[in-house]
């Protein structure tokens, strides 16, 4: 098992009871003590969980079925993130209308469109309110046009509800590009109820949907579903996920595409699809 894999199953542990035992996770996860130790150490650095004596819990101020704030989510597997963005960015046209959800991989994509001034004209709906400040530090912004949703602001910088989920209906985009907290066998997850329905709003306005998952989000489950697997178009994680989740993936959806966190190894604006299991 990868060290990021355990780490996964321990935050997952902590999130679902609010904490979590060495000597629970050395039996659960047949490694040692200073294993975990080490993997709760790499976790309490990125703010995902707190050391105590004997284990860790969720950190202070959240509960088990919080969902990290944005500064949080933006550092936690950032080469991986940085990778699915510019292997995402590859794919984008001038003169398209996309769509992309709060989340920190989007951010990271949000940011690529931002300074690239070959992608004029283009227009970005977004119920991400840090999105939408990366797209207005744009370079050539006036052929940039950003449209942001209305709604209640989550935690982690989404606008969400009714509000949110009626200005999606009006619209018709290309494409949506969808950050989850999730992704397993059955779906896409997040914790926040009022963001999965705004999730399916958004997915609901465009022609084609992509997932930006980073393989720590494979096998995690939050309480509230946005879609099924089937509902998606293209899958992209980087290049860690397991060989499992990419079989599965290729089986399902028959679509997706491997993002290296090698810098400049899928930078060029060309399709990354692939149509076989690269395990």
């Amino acid at each position: 098992m990868l060290a990021t894999q355990r780490q996964e199953m321990i935050l997952a542990a902590v999130r679902e009871h609010g904490a979590a035992r060495v000597s629970d996770l050395v039996v659960d996860l047949g490694v040692s003590d200073m294993t975990i130790r080490r993997d709760i150490a790499e976790l309490a650095r990125a703010g995902l969980v707190r050391r105590v004596h004997g284990g860790a819990v969720a950190p202070e101020g959240t509960r088990a079925s919080d969902e990290p704030g944005f500064e949080v989510k933006v550092e936690h597997a950032g080469p991986q993130k940085a990778a699915i963005a510019r292997a995402a960015h590859a794919d984008l046209e001038p003169g398209q209308t996309v769509a992309l959800s709060a989340g920190s991989t989007t951010y990271r994509l949000a940011e690529l469109v931002a300074q690239d001034a070959t992608l004029r004209p283009f227009t970005v709906v977004t119920n991400g309110l840090r999105i939408a400040d990366a797209l207005h530090r744009a370079v050539a912004p006036r052929d940039l046009e950003v449209v942001l949703t209305g709604g209640v602001r989550t935690p982690s910088d989404a606008l969400v509800g009714r509000v949110a989920d009626a200005s999606l209906a009006l619209l018709r985009v290309d494409r949506a590009f969808l950050g989850v907290h999730g992704l397993d066998e059955s779906g896409l997850t997040t914790p926040n109820l009022a963001e999965a329905a705004t999730d399916r709003a958004l997915m609901g306005c465009a022609a084609a949907t992509t997932v930006l998952a980073d393989h720590t989000k494979w096998g995690t489950v939050g309480l509230a579903k946005i879609a099924d697997l089937d509902e998606v178009d293209l899958v992209v994680m980087d290049d860690d996920a397991p060989a499992a989740a990419r079989r599965l993936l290729t089986d399902r959806l028959q679509t997706v595409a491997d993002a290296s966190p090698t810098p400049g190894a899928d930078a060029s604006r060309t399709p990354t699809p692939h149509q076989e299991d690269e395990a």
